[in-house]
């Protein structure tokens, strides 16, 4: 057992059971063997305060990333913390051995159909996943690489990064293993102004401290390219092309920007799927 750097209690960091589960050969994915082999996946800067979701600063083969892991089961329709749950015990349970292509399509259909509705365009959707889950592209997608793909697509943040992997708003996915997953960063986190350490803001005075805001804080111009570019994400999520999403939470730590102040979204872990939403409250 090894002291996680986001957590306050004793857990096991998110990369030893990916690397337990690859080595037996039960999952696999394109972050795999850089994790666990050659270790070239790097975990830095932790950025979660919270047990349940494993969030870290990373470099793969000289890339910058954030790598993400979900620990353990979290409560539904708690917008202070997570809206999938994840159980440890069963996890990378399905599909199982024997489980043909076809099967597997039908299950990645049915998952589908429950969260997003009955879209007219799901095998579309499900022949991108097959195309994302076959990590080493070979053509094939193998056990491993469909019991990878099955826990990521519980998932609401991975299966929207795939939906919208051309729309310039939404992070890149990079890679993965298990339900352990590197997306590409966003290079400024804070839109208004600067992120320092909690200890160094003990020290700053409220004046100086509103100062350096101003001083870092984009220009109204840029200003109103971020929110445009809000604008452009929101239309994306709401009239996508596989049904509406709903951002749960607005507030601003989910958003960032790049040099040329392009919007980028840099948690999307509670945007969900509107039917999925509407199904989970209706007896509520």
């Amino acid at each position: 057992m090894a002291r996680s750097l986001c957590a306050g209690a004793w857990l096991r960091k998110p990369h030893y059971l990916q690397c337990d589960k690859y080595k037996t050969g039960v999952i696999d994915g394109p972050a795999c063997n850089s994790l666990c082999v050659t270790e070239t996946l790097y975990f830095g800067k932790c950025l979660s305060n919270k047990p349940s979701n494993q969030m870290y600063l990373g470099v793969w083969d000289n890339l910058p990333g954030v790598v993400k892991c979900q620990m353990e089961q979290a409560l539904h329709l708690d917008f202070g913390t997570e809206l999938e749950p994840r159980k440890e015990i069963v996890l990378f349970d399905k599909p199982t051995r024997g489980t043909t292509v076809q099967k597997f399509k039908e299950m990645v259909y049915s998952l589908f159909k429950a969260k997003l509705g009955d879209q007219g365009n799901l095998s579309e959707l499900v022949n991108l996943i097959l195309t994302v889950a076959d990590g080493d592209r070979d053509g094939q997608v193998s056990l491993g690489e469909a019991k990878s793909a099955w826990a990521l697509l519980q998932l609401n943040e991975f299966l929207l990064m795939v939906i919208l992997q051309d729309k310039e708003h939404t992070p890149k996915l990079m890679g993965f293993c298990g339900d352990l997953y590197v997306m590409e960063s966003v290079e400024y986190t804070s839109l208004y102004g600067i992120s320092l350490p909690w200890v160094m803001e003990l020290f700053i005075p409220s004046g100086f401290r509103r100062s350096m805001d101003q001083l870092f804080t984009p220009s109204w111009p840029r200003k109103a390219k971020i929110a445009i570019g809000l604008l452009e994400f929101v239309e994306d999520v709401f009239h996508g092309p596989y049904g509406n999403f709903l951002m749960c939470d607005t507030s601003a730590k989910n958003l960032g920007y790049n040099e040329k102040y392009d919007l980028k979204m840099v948690d999307m872990r509670k945007i969900v799927p509107e039917t999925n939403l509407k199904e989970l409250i209706k007896d509520r």
